[in-house]
């Protein structure tokens, strides 16, 4: 299952997976298919090695996406790069760039933006306001690099894999025996202050959560395995109870805080 050339993500994301990714290998129980309700950055399903992959989110501008790199690979990649230049990289421009991405009906053009507003927004951030528009503001980065190299990487590894816009829900019924599931859902806040789930429109309630766990003990009571991330929490710790559960520290880079750019601790629970 373990990939020695470690595959990194093209894009940038909030809690991103790739700097833990030796953890989650080691979690991961052997299968024929990976199915991901929650793409994220795609860092899991880079690197580990399955027959066959069923990659999913909620949200449509991420899978539209991915499916243009995985169906035109270097024509896409060369087209999307032509974005990247030092007119581009300024606030005004990127305040224009994003408001055609929020009006862009085009698919082609609106993943090429989704890439540049990945890599010149503030952190890189995804977040969605209540309406649906993108909402991060502009990063202001020297030189923001275009991950070309990436990209391609992606592409090839996607031949394997189905993307769907679909809810975590309708995802996991999909899975057989045979099939292992991991789920990377929008953490629990840490505090009150640190409640950030706006991946989408809609966010991820604790209802969400709670349907979740509730999700992964009746796929395992099925004998599929579930394993899921999460921060370590008493309400992770609740929810997860019948899981074996391994909890560790790790290094967060989101918060406009460089001060507050602390360790948080995570799990990973396993049901197998």
């Amino acid at each position: 299952m373990v990939i020695q050339y470690k595959m990194k993500p093209f894009l940038k994301w909030a809690g991103g997976k790739f700097k833990i990714i030796d953890r989650i290998q080691q979690a991961l129980p052997h299968g024929k298919r990976l199915i991901e309700p929650f793409s994220g950055s795609g860092a899991v399903f880079l690197n580990v090695d399955f027959e066959e992959y069923l990659i999913a989110d909620m949200n449509a501008d991420l899978i539209c996406l991915y499916k243009q790199v995985q169906a035109y690979g270097e024509d896409f990649v060369n087209y999307a790069s032509t974005l990247f230049t030092s007119d581009n990289n300024t606030e005004a421009a990127y305040y224009e760039l994003r408001m055609e991405f929020n009006t862009c009906a085009d698919h082609a053009r609106k993943s090429a933006l989704f890439v540049y507003l990945n890599r010149h927004c503030f952190n890189g951030l995804c977040r969605y306001n209540a309406k649906g528009a993108f909402n991060v503001p502009f990063g202001r980065y020297a030189r923001p690099v275009f991950p070309k190299i990436e990209m391609l990487d992606f592409h090839e590894k996607s031949q394997r894999v189905i993307f769907e816009v679909a809810d975590f829900r309708a995802v996991m019924e999909k899975a057989d025996i045979g099939s292992v599931v991991y789920c990377d859902p929008p953490y629990t806040p840490l505090s009150t202050t640190a409640n950030f789930s706006s991946y989408t429109k809609d966010g991820f309630t604790a209802d969400d959560q709670q349907a979740l766990a509730d999700c992964a003990k009746k796929l395992i009571a099925r004998g599929i395995p579930v394993v899921i991330s999460n921060h370590d929490t008493v309400l992770t710790q609740s929810l997860y109870a019948e899981a074996r559960i391994i909890s560790f520290d790790v290094q967060r880079f989101i918060s406009g805080n460089t001060g507050k750019r602390n360790k948080a601790s995570e799990l990973i629970a396993i049901y197998a």
